[in-house]
């Protein structure tokens, strides 16, 4: 059985390895990993993310038949996906009573390290991890507009949703701090949901893909650096959350308003 986790009572700073607290356990599903409700999470204004409403996960091609069953029970209504069109290909899935939305974002780290390693180069564990910062910048720089329409459609429809890419961890762990940044919660506690995906994803073997250990690693964790060059890179290029989504995001303030309206509760 998968555990959903819904962080209610934030999470504990004080926790090194970032292990959740037995009442951040809620139900559900088999065959996910890293799947959890983003709801609970306390934002600045004493307001809680809504529990029940936004889901995140990895790919959902693993569900068992009783995990297909159990997503809709939810009730979930709405998949969006931040796979790439050869992922989407490779694991493909359908989900009775689950809309799926595309949501494309190409997974860069893997062209990066296929032009360094081309001419027989390795990269080191610190050049990985560079990569992967860029990557998170390019989620800034490039795909601002695809993770806006994500807010867009959370503004607009009150269906419960899930999203997720293949890890659930990258671009899925993007948007669920760019979303959390929306709704005023601190960023300490947001990276702080950002790490569960270290305790809680486990690997698939099929979208693995291959390569060095050292490199895999980082590649297959998540790491503070990482969500703390796009934070950067939206602080420096843009000067903060609020302004790139009214910018290259695509939002608008009674979007945003909407935002915080629907997903905030008490």
């Amino acid at each position: 059985m998968v555990t959903v986790l819904s962080p209610r009572h934030g999470h504990n700073r004080a926790m090194a390895d970032h292990t959740p607290s037995p009442d951040l356990l809620r139900t559900i599903t088999e065959g996910a990993s890293n799947f959890r409700d983003l709801g609970g999470l306390k934002a600045r204004d004493g307001r809680r993310v809504r529990a029940g409403a936004v889901y995140r996960s990895d790919h959902l091609a693993r569900l068992t038949a009783e995990g297909a069953r159990a997503l809709p029970a939810l009730p979930v209504r709405v998949s969006a996906d931040f796979r790439g069109v050869q992922e989407r290909a490779a694991t493909p899935y359908a989900i009775e009573g689950v809309r799926v939305l595309p949501l494309s974002v190409e997974p860069s780290v893997f062209r990066r390290l296929n032009a360094f390693m081309q001419n027989g180069a390795v990269p080191s564990t610190e050049q990985t991890v560079g990569m992967m910062c860029e990557t998170y910048r390019d989620f800034v720089t490039e795909h601002a507009a695809t993770f806006g329409r994500l807010l867009r459609h959370l503004a607009s429809h009150d269906d419960p949703l899930v999203f997720h890419c293949t890890a659930g961890k990258d671009r899925t762990g993007y948007a669920a701090a760019l979303l959390l940044s929306v709704l005023g919660v601190e960023r300490d506690t947001i990276l702080d949901d950002y790490l569960l995906t270290n305790r809680l994803y486990r690997r698939d073997p099929g979208a693995e893909g291959h390569g060095p250990a050292h490199v895999m690693n980082v590649l297959w964790q998540v790491q503070p650096a990482f969500l703390h060059a796009a934070f950067d890179e939206i602080d420096q290029r843009h000067g903060g959350v609020q302004r790139y989504l009214l910018g290259p995001a695509g939002l608008s303030a009674t979007e945003l308003q909407a935002l915080r309206e629907r997903l905030l509760a008490g």
